[in-house]
């Protein structure tokens, strides 16, 4: 599609982009919107999901930063919405204060739109947490 740049980071990122033919970022004018990061927290470099929840937890917010600053952003500073999906099981009190935590970690600064979902399945197995977002950066668009 004309006027639309995709983007994957490597490793991980670059081997679903050749496995599942998807990327991890697309900019849209002065927008970009992340794939779901992680599926799961995944590390990645390996593509492996932590057995510990509240690790899961960070690591997908790190990796929607990798994915954003991949695209040429700035990161969690310019996310203005999220979108966070969790298996039922995994909306726990402890698991939604993490989230919670991290959301006032990357983004101490201002507070993005949420909507949050509990689901019975994410896209793999071993997945419990899943986060897209979408971020305004319009010095970006110039480039």
């Amino acid at each position: 599609m004309s006027g639309l740049r995709y983007f994957s980071y490597k490793d991980h990122g670059a081997r679903l982009l050749e496995q599942m033919n998807y990327n991890q970022a697309v900019r849209v004018g002065d927008r970009i919107e992340t794939a779901g990061q992680a599926p799961g927290g995944w590390d990645p470099k390996t593509g492996e999901i932590p057995s510990d929840l509240l690790e899961e937890i960070d690591q997908a917010f790190a990796n929607v930063d990798l994915a954003l600053r991949d695209a040429g952003g700035k990161g969690w500073s310019q996310v203005y919405r999220i979108r966070l999906y969790a298996l039922d099981d995994a909306m726990v009190p402890e698991a939604l204060g993490r989230m919670v935590e991290n959301m006032k970690k990357w983004a101490p600064d201002h507070s993005p739109i949420l909507t949050g979902v509990g689901v019975s399945k994410l896209g793999q197995p071993g997945m419990r947490v899943e986060i897209e977002v979408a971020a305004y950066d319009p010095e970006g668009a110039k480039n």
